[in-house]
C-alpha cells in the first residue's frame, strides 16, 4: 500500500537512498585491493531538498517579512550521483580505501535504513488507527 502523502514519499526515497549506498559501499568493499581504485560514496540524502522538489498542490509559502526564512528551491533531479570518497589513507595497492572505514559506513548504512523502515511502519500504523481500521 503506497501513500501519496509527502513524508511517506520522503521516506520511500530515503530507503531507496540507503539501498543505492549499501550497493556503493559493497562494490568499495569488493574492489579494496585492486590497484589505483578510488572509493565512492552518495551526497548525503537532504530531507529538506527532497521536500521542495514536492508539488504541493497549489499551497505556496510567502514571506512577510525579510527577517523570516525563505523556502529555498532546489535544482537538484532527484537522483544520487556518487562522488569521490575521501579519504587520507592511501594503501599499498595505491588505492583508497580502508575497509576499517568502509565497514563502519555500512553498518551506519545499515542501521540508519532500519530507523526509516522503522519510522515508516510505525507512522502507516498511526494512520491506520486514526483512520479506524
Amino acid at each position: 500500500m503506497g501513500l501519496e502523502l509527502p513524508v511517506f514519499t520522503a521516506l520511500s526515497e530515503k530507503m531507496r537512498w540507503h539501498e543505492a549506498r549499501q550497493k556503493l559501499l559493497a562494490e568499495n568493499v569488493a574492489n579494496a585491493e585492486t590497484p589505483n581504485y578510488r572509493g565512492r560514496d552518495l551526497r548525503e540524502f537532504d530531507f529538506a531538498e527532497h521536500m521542495a522538489n514536492q508539488p504541493l498542490g497549489g499551497v505556496s509559502t510567502s514571506v512577510t517579512n525579510v527577517r523570516h526564512i525563505a523556502a529555498a528551491g532546489s535544482s537538484g533531479d532527484g537522483g544520487f550521483s556518487a562522488s569521490q570518497a575521501n579519504s587520507f589513507e592511501i594503501t599499498p595497492e595505491g588505492n583508497q580505501v580502508s575497509l576499517e572505514d568502509e565497514m563502519l559506513k555500512v553498518t551506519a548504512n545499515g542501521m540508519d535504513y532500519q530507523a526509516a523502515t522503522s519510522l515508516y511502519t510505525r507512522s502507516m500504523k498511526v494512520l491506520r488507527t486514526a483512520l479506524g481500521r
